[in-house]
């Protein structure tokens, strides 16, 4: 609560994470048991002989993986690349954000003191990591969670780029939310619609990377979302985390307040304010001038193609940009695809053909797609939770990396050899045994 700012609800997201992440990925390793390798996909007969056969694999690499997490979940940020590096065998080297590293080093003492990870598994670098990157080699690693600019220099240092360093980014992210023409007010998918959608610009005050940034409805009811978002977050309480009722803290940094106050005016220069903005507001339990606190912002584009700027620049707080669309699935596509590229969208609907146009349409744009309908309303926890069953990533915009998604989240980690020999030899070293699929008939 103290170092990072959050609520209890907040903080306890952020170490809820951090747990089912760790228990998921111990519990994979459990299935796993003490194998040394993976098999990548069956075996494939590779001549005219059955004997002759070969088997993709995937096998620790020999170097260290190095993280840079962003500061917004020190805890969950730590773990979930933690798990897959450990699980796939690779020493890690973890760098947490300066502004909430206390969070990190508690967890990293409770490892210490209480988890039975080999002498260096994992090392932890409070501090500036000096030049550490310079020393990476081919077969190390380097993940980076934060600025799309930050990102982008990180691929560029010659270093890494004359070693051919193995570079996963996850970055900024524009994610949207479409409330589908066959959604009426009061039913349950509407509902979902609305409960996420608050809950993403309030929890941890809007600083999630997977938190809803534009929000796309039939042009016949924007006026409608618009109130009902409006009434919902006006419920919000803005103040000092610590005590009762209050349900949105403070920004993490005095930058943080800066940047979003700043975004919020560009976005308002071609948008309308339906709640919030820059001026003065009421915190609860907060002298006058103290903190980095920033009430829910609600802004309404004038039409589908006005606030341009919410399509290009992503403000890092509980903000949001509210466009009207025609109702037709392609429209839809067409404005969530000006993001260039996303961690996830959500589409919410219950009309099996909009749904299936949009997912799409929009599936090479995005990580991760959620459709929410009533038959999920009560179960799902919305767009902004990762889950570690699947990917955590998306392309463009957002860095072109991915994490998570169980065993696939071991990959980026591991080297995947192509082995190829005789199939009863190969079967012996690798522990494995598959029905080889054919070789293609010959013309």
């Amino acid at each position: 609560i103290q170092n990072g700012g959050n609520t209890r609800g907040d903080a306890k997201f952020d170490i809820d994470g951090a747990i089912g992440t760790l228990a998921y990925y111990a519990d994979l390793g459990a299935q796993l048991g003490d194998a040394r390798l993976l098999a990548d996909g069956d075996g494939v007969q590779l001549g005219r002989s059955p004997r002759f056969f070969g088997q993709h694999i995937l096998v620790p690499r020999p170097g260290v993986a190095v993280h840079i997490n962003a500061f917004n979940f020190p805890a969950w940020g730590l773990a979930e690349k933690a798990a897959c590096a450990l699980l796939a065998g690779m020493p890690v080297i973890t760098k947490p954000a300066t502004s909430t590293a206390l969070v990190a080093l508690r967890l990293m003492k409770i490892f210490t003191e209480r988890a039975p990870l080999p002498r260096g598994a994992l090392s932890f670098v409070a501090g500036p990591p000096g030049d550490l990157l310079d020393h990476l080699g081919g077969e190390d690693v380097l993940a980076f969670t934060g600025s799309s600019a930050t990102g982008a220099a990180l691929r560029l240092l010659p270093a890494l780029a004359r070693e051919s360093v193995r570079v996963n980014v996850e970055a900024d992210s524009l994610n949207g939310a479409v409330l589908g023409p066959d959604v009426d007010p009061g039913s349950e998918t509407y509902a979902m619609f609305l409960r996420d959608v608050v809950r993403d610009m309030t929890q941890k005050a809007g600083q999630k990377c997977t938190a809803i940034r534009r929000i796309f409805v039939p042009a016949s009811v924007i006026e409608t979302v618009r109130d009902d978002l409006v009434d919902r977050l006006r419920d919000a309480r803005v103040g000092d985390p610590a005590q009762d009722g209050v349900t949105v803290g403070p920004l993490t940094t005095a930058d943080q307040l800066r940047g979003v106050r700043a975004g919020i005016e560009r976005l308002a220069a071609d948008a309308a304010v339906a709640l919030g903005g820059t001026g003065p507001f009421e915190k609860i339990g907060v002298p006058d001038g103290k903190g980095y606190f920033v009430p829910p912002t609600l802004l309404v584009a004038s039409g589908p193609d006005g606030a341009a700027a919410a399509h290009e620049h992503e403000v890092f707080g509980p903000v949001a940009t509210l466009f009207p669309y025609d109702g037709g699935a392609a429209h839809a596509v067409t404005l969530l695809r000006r993001g260039r590229g996303s961690l996830v969208c959500a589409v919410y609907s219950d009309d099996r053909g909009f749904t299936a146009e949009v997912l799409l349409g929009v599936a090479p744009y995005h990580g991760r797609v959620v459709l929410g309908s009533e038959r999920i309303a009560d179960q799902a926890p919305g767009p902004g939770t990762v889950l570690p069953q699947t990917i955590h990533g998306g392309p463009g915009r957002a860095g072109g990396g991915e994490e998570l998604g169980g065993l696939r989240g071991l990959h980026f980690y591991s080297q995947r050899t192509a082995v190829q020999g005789s199939r009863p030899i190969l079967e012996a070293i690798l522990g494995t045994k598959t029905e080889p699929r054919p070789a293609p008939a010959r013309p």
